[in-house]
C-alpha cells in the first residue's frame, strides 16, 4: 500500500478524532493541512460536503477515498481482524454509537457551535471579536454536558464501557480543542480529568499537543501529562 494522506484541518474535532484512531491503528499517514472555508481548497474534488477530514489511501491497487470522521473509523474497524474501536460486546457497541452520535449531535450543536465559532470562527473569518452572551451561553451548555460524562466515568473505565473505544477518540477529540483555547475547568470534574489523562498519554495524541492557532498560545496546561 502507498502512503496514507489525510486532509484534515488541526482544530476541527472530526478531524482529530481520524488522527487519533489513524494513531491509535499505527497506521502510517502522511498530514496535508486545509483550510475547508477557502475556495480553492482540495476537499471540494475529494468529498461532496466539501468537510474534513477526508483520507485517501490504496487497497488491492485501488485509490479510495474515505470521506469524515465516520467513514474513517468504521473503515479501521472493517480492516482489524479483532474488535478495534468498537468493542465486541453487542450492549457496549450500542453504547459506543450513542456516545459518538451524541458528540457528532448535540454536544456539536450545543457547544462547539457556540464556543467554537466564537473562540476559533470568528478570528478566522474576521466576524469581529467573541460576543460575551454567547460565551456564557456556551460555557453553560459545556458544564451539564461535562457533568454527564464524569457521571458515566464514575462507574466505568472507559467512556462507554470497560475498554477504550471509538466513543474516546471522539470525546477526547472534541475536549481536546476546547482543552486548548482554555475552556474547561478540569479541577471540577476529576473522573473525567483522569480519564482525558490517560487519553493524553497514549501516542496516538502527542500529534495534537504540538498543534498551534494562529494567534491564540495554548492553554498553559495543554501539553502538560499530568496536569
Amino acid at each position: 500500500m502507498s502512503a496514507s494522506v489525510l486532509f484534515h484541518f488541526a482544530f476541527d474535532p472530526a478531524s482529530r478524532a481520524a488522527r487519533l484512531a489513524l494513531g491509535e491503528a499505527k497506521i502510517l499517514f502522511e498530514e496535508s493541512a486545509v483550510r475547508p472555508w477557502e475556495p480553492d481548497c482540495p476537499l471540494q474534488k475529494l468529498n461532496p460536503s466539501g468537510m474534513p477530514p477526508v483520507l485517501q489511501t490504496t487497497e488491492n491497487g485501488r485509490v479510495l477515498t474515505l470521506c469524515e470522521q465516520s467513514a474513517i473509523l468504521g473503515w479501521l474497524d472493517d480492516r482489524s481482524r479483532e474488535p478495534f474501536l468498537l468493542p465486541s460486546e453487542p450492549n457496549e457497541r450500542g453504547e459506543v454509537r450513542r456516545l459518538v452520535q451524541w458528540f457528532d449531535r448535540r454536544f456539536t450543536d450545543e457547544v462547539d457551535a457556540v464556543l467554537l465559532h466564537e473562540r476559533m470562527e470568528k478570528p478566522l473569518l474576521r466576524l469581529g471579536p467573541p460576543e460575551a452572551r454567547m460565551l456564557r451561553a456556551g460555557r453553560e451548555a459545556l458544564k451539564a454536558h461535562l457533568a454527564i460524562f464524569e457521571s458515566l466515568l464514575a462507574e466505568r473505565d472507559y467512556l462507554a464501557g470497560r475498554r477504550l473505544s471509538r466513543a474516546d477518540l471522539v470525546a477526547a477529540a472534541h475536549l481536546s480543542v476546547l482543552d486548548y483555547f482554555g475552556e474547561i475547568s478540569w479541577a471540577a470534574w476529576p473522573g473525567l480529568k483522569t480519564w482525558y489523562m490517560k487519553l493524553k498519554s497514549r501516542p496516538c495524541f502527542r500529534p495534537l499537543l504540538t498543534d498551534r492557532f494562529p494567534g491564540v498560545a495554548p492553554a498553559p496546561h495543554y501539553t502538560d501529562l499530568d496536569f
